[in-house]
């Protein structure tokens, strides 16, 4: 028998855990069905009685061409194989005949077993129970092990797209550089044409959609450096869409020479934004004129009257000090600390929490936490970033750069 039908069948073998298996091993490796019978005697047998009486009583009863020895000699019917056990003074067991000829001869060859009486001196008959396509076998493990294989496969592929993620992401952290102690992309020194955003992050995720000449302002003062490029250069604004971007814009606007601004969609973050979503809003820029005279025609904010001056200082020396730890505090009554999480922590402790003044931690003040704050009766929600839409009442919604823009007021 080959090595390779012999791996085969092993291997279906372990798979499928048949009987009939091991009954191939035996043959050639062109087995095509098994012919399986039970056969019943009224004395006591054995196995050399059986097979003498299958090769005697279907002699000559086919004709030459399907002649049992005959079939057997070429290789077209394998070895009988013959279980039978006796008790009582009868005799039971099972035959297993395979077959290479096509599925009319292998019928055909199954009925004439049916036409024996007799084994030895004891009466006897044989019942063909079933006729198996011993290729369903082995099309059950290629469908399995094709399973086991795909698998594989797939698992392989997401280790290697984790990979490619891994190495894409080293290479960007690689390429983001400084221009005078800030934030910025390699193109920015040497292209016609630059993009002020607000941060690290958001020069990362536009290194990441393929554009170099980003630069970080780092803050709401525009630093000198940027001021410094935009004379020479052209130069597009790209900034969050939340109250610190309008306040960037508008230092921008007074400060630098800007040609066009961009702008996430409403209550998105450029650091957030998937490169399709980037392209699109940077071909939607719109000249300078055209935003400037869209930010003087927005009313004015009607600032409430300020109280608690001493709160909100301590408020923004405990956000400053958060800054870039992604933990979040919840403060009591006279603003003590009553328990430090990380913020992925936050929404599950708010929600249980009791007696809580305000929150303040290093992340985005979404609507849903707003809500939830507002709900567990919080006056002070501090982040850095803010996406809240609509201030739910009692609750004071304030960014880092809220805190500071107050305290300048003052």
């Amino acid at each position: 028998m080959p090595v390779e039908e012999k791996s085969l069948q092993d291997l279906v073998a372990e798979k499928l855990g048949k009987k009939e298996v091991s009954n191939m091993r035996e043959d050639s490796g062109t087995t095509k069905y098994l012919i399986h019978a039970k056969i019943e005697a009224s004395g006591v047998v054995e196995r050399p009685d059986v097979v003498g009486a299958i090769f005697g009583q279907t002699e000559g009863l086919l004709g030459s061409d399907l002649d049992l020895r005959e079939l057997l000699k070429s290789g077209r019917i394998g070895r009988i194989k013959v279980e039978i056990n006796s008790s009582q003074g009868k005799s039971t067991g099972t035959i297993t005949i395979p077959s290479s000829l096509d599925r009319v001869e292998t019928a055909i060859i199954a009925a004439s077993l049916e036409t024996i009486d007799r084994v030895g001196p004891c009466e006897a008959t044989i019942k063909v129970e079933r006729i198996e396509d011993v290729r369903d076998i082995k099309r059950k493990f290629v469908v399995e092990r094709a399973k086991e294989l795909l698998g594989a496969f797939e698992e392989a592929a997401t280790e290697t797209q984790e990979i490619t993620e891994k190495v894409m992401e080293s290479v960007r952290v690689e390429e983001i550089s400084e221009y005078e102690g800030l934030p910025a992309g390699p193109g920015v020194k040497d292209s016609d044409a630059i993009i002020i955003v607000e941060g690290r992050a958001d020069v990362l995720n536009l290194l990441r959609a393929g554009i170099k000449n980003a630069i970080g302002i780092e803050g709401t003062s525009v630093p000198k450096a940027v001021i410094d490029l935009t004379k020479d250069k052209t130069v597009t604004a790209f900034v969050d869409s939340d109250r610190g971007g309008d306040l960037i814009l508008k230092e921008l606007l007074q400060v630098a020479e800007i040609d066009f601004v961009a702008r996430p969609p409403p209550g998105r973050s450029v650091e957030e934004l998937s490169k399709k979503e980037i392209i699109k809003a940077l071909r939607n820029k719109v000249p300078v004129e055209i935003a400037a005279a869209e930010y003087r025609a927005k009313p004015a904010p009607v600032q409430p009257a300020e109280t608690g001056n001493g709160e909100l200082q301590e408020l923004e020396n405990m956000a400053n000090k958060l800054r870039g730890t992604l933990k979040a505090q919840l403060l009591n009554e006279k603003l003590e600390l009553m328990e430090e999480i990380q913020v992925r922590e936050l929404k599950e402790h708010l929600s249980q929490a009791q007696n809580v003044k305000a929150v303040v931690f290093d992340g985005v003040i979404t609507q849903e936490l707003a809500e939830l704050a507002a709900g567990r009766g919080v006056q002070y929600l501090v982040g850095m970033r803010s996406r809240v839409e609509s201030v739910p009442p009692n609750l004071r919604v304030l960014t880092l750069d809220d805190l500071r823009r107050i305290k300048h007021q003052r």
